[in-house]
């Protein structure tokens, strides 16, 4: 399972990580991950100066904006752990044909 934590502390949130955190849970539902992505909130991360902060599993990620982080969000997060199209999970493998003796 894939955590995502999003910074609420104070500069983080007047910067918009509530808003963050409203769209990371929209999306991780429309896409079905629940079982595969926990959000969850955190107090300071202590990089306060360089953005609205949080992490995947234990990367720091930060972001300029609330859309800078639903892109790199939707590139790093869901699109990783979004099946192929077309795949069914299970893969042929020779047999199925009986050779003649």
């Amino acid at each position: 399972m894939t955590t995502v934590t999003v910074c609420v502390g104070s500069s983080c949130h007047i910067k918009g990580s509530r808003k963050i955190i409203v769209r990371f849970n929209e999306l991780i539902k429309e896409h079905d991950l629940e079982d595969k992505i926990e959000l969850q909130g955190s107090f300071c991360m202590e990089r306060c100066g360089e953005g609205l902060n949080w992490q995947i599993d234990e990367q720091p990620v930060t972001s300029s904006s609330v859309e800078e982080a639903i892109q790199t969000f939707t590139e790093k997060v869901l699109q990783p752990s979004a099946k192929p199209p077309g795949s069914t999970g299970s893969t042929k493998t020779g047999g199925g044909s009986a050779e003649a003796s």
